[in-house]
């Protein structure tokens, strides 16, 4: 009776709505699920996740004229790591080891190579390694293990 007929495929109004319930509970963007020849496929557009990108070169601009006070000054060099990190090149989920339990790929205050894997991404089942683009320090890890993250989300900084 829930049951909607469009072009054949059958398409249960509360199996959509679940969908879109988990979308909210992870955080992520879009959702795909393959039943046979069935397919669903649930997207929103995230326009909370835009937000700090647009907003973050704002307080950059406002603190250098306000140098001499202390609290902008304490607020840039958090906007700084995150002009200069590296960002995310895909949607999916974080994983900061090689597996569960084993020891993270990098900690913070370890040097680095160019090519080191940092963390890896997940999307659609493919682990994509995502790796220091030069030499340097890991200064900051800006995602937390097996947490889901957008395009252009902040991974890491390296100095």
């Amino acid at each position: 009776m829930g049951d909607h007929k469009d072009n054949g495929i059958n398409v249960d109004p509360a199996y959509v709505r679940a969908l879109a319930e988990l979308l909210d509970d992870t955080g992520l963007s879009e959702i795909e699920v393959e039943d046979g020849e069935r397919k669903i496929r649930v997207a929103r557009t995230l326009t909370a996740a835009a937000a700090p990108v647009a907003y973050a070169p704002a307080p950059v601009a406002a603190t250098a004229p306000a140098a001499p006070a202390a609290a902008p000054a304490a607020a840039a060099p958090a906007v700084d790591s995150f002009a200069e990190a590296v960002k995310s090149p895909m949607v999916g989920t974080v994983y900061l080891s090689p597996e569960p339990g084993a020891p993270n790929f990098a900690a913070i205050g370890s040097a680095v190579k160019a090519g080191d894997t940092i963390l890896i991404i997940e999307a659609m089942k493919v682990m994509n390694p995502i790796v220091a683009p030069a030499a340097g320090t890991l200064k900051g890890v800006h995602v937390e293990n097996s947490q889901p993250v957008e395009f252009d989300q902040p991974l890491f900084t390296i100095g």
